[in-house]
């Protein structure tokens, strides 16, 4: 009797599905990240729909992630992305993580910071837990 040997794909796009991003950046919020196949449905391309809970204080935004080297790279512009006590200043954001553990970095840079302060950038470690 021969035996079947499935090899598992070198890369595989992630699920479809509701993620969780767990991250230290915005302890006032929980974003959840809906993703989605691209509008052009290609391999290694994620269409990512944030949206924060609670919704006050924050907005909803849109990107598209591209996988590359077994990392998908997403740039998205916050208009709340830098977060004082009590203003906001935008911020453009690149989202880096690893397509298998979901693990990754958030690199944001601002032009404005709390108090009036220069620009700048941070850099903040997530994962996506999937729901």
């Amino acid at each position: 009797m021969a035996a079947l040997t499935v090899t598992p794909s070198a890369h595989a796009d992630m699920l479809y599905a509701n993620y969780h991003v767990d991250t230290n950046r915005d302890p006032g919020h929980f974003w959840v990240w809906s993703i989605n196949p691209c509008v052009q449905a290609t391999p290694g391309c994620l269409q990512v729909y944030a949206t924060p809970q609670p919704n006050g204080q924050a907005a909803p935004w849109r990107g598209e992630a591209h996988l590359a080297d077994g990392r998908y790279t997403m740039a998205a512009d916050d208009p709340f992305g830098v977060r004082c006590v009590v203003q906001f200043f935008p911020s453009h954001d690149v989202y880096s993580w690893d397509a298998v553990t979901l693990a990754g970095q958030v690199d944001s840079t601002f032009d404005t910071g709390c108090g009036g302060g220069p620009g700048g950038s941070n850099s903040y470690p997530f994962s996506l837990v999937r729901f």
